[in-house]
């Protein structure tokens, strides 16, 4: 500290910037999911929850698997 002016040696770096009119959740797919479980995919679950009534659950595997891909495009880790 002899009296030298400091120089700002730091580098710059460059952030990619998200567009204002795109969510961040659309890009960062461990994101914090917006809505509650039990709210999300309406019409999968709907589909899901009726065969395993009528037909029992292990002849349901193709709507508990439509489910869950589902609510893993929203954001829930299942």
């Amino acid at each position: 500290m002899g009296g030298l002016p400091l120089e700002n040696t730091s580098s710059t770096i460059s952030l990619l910037k998200v567009p204002k009119d795109q969510k961040a959740a659309s890009t960062m797919p461990d994101s914090k999911p917006k809505k509650k479980i039990c709210c999300a995919c309406p019409e999968t679950k709907k589909l899901r929850d009726e065969c395993i009534v009528e037909h029992g659950e292990p002849a349901c595997e193709k709507w508990i698997e439509a489910h869950r891909k589902c609510l893993r495009a929203e954001g829930f880790k299942v």
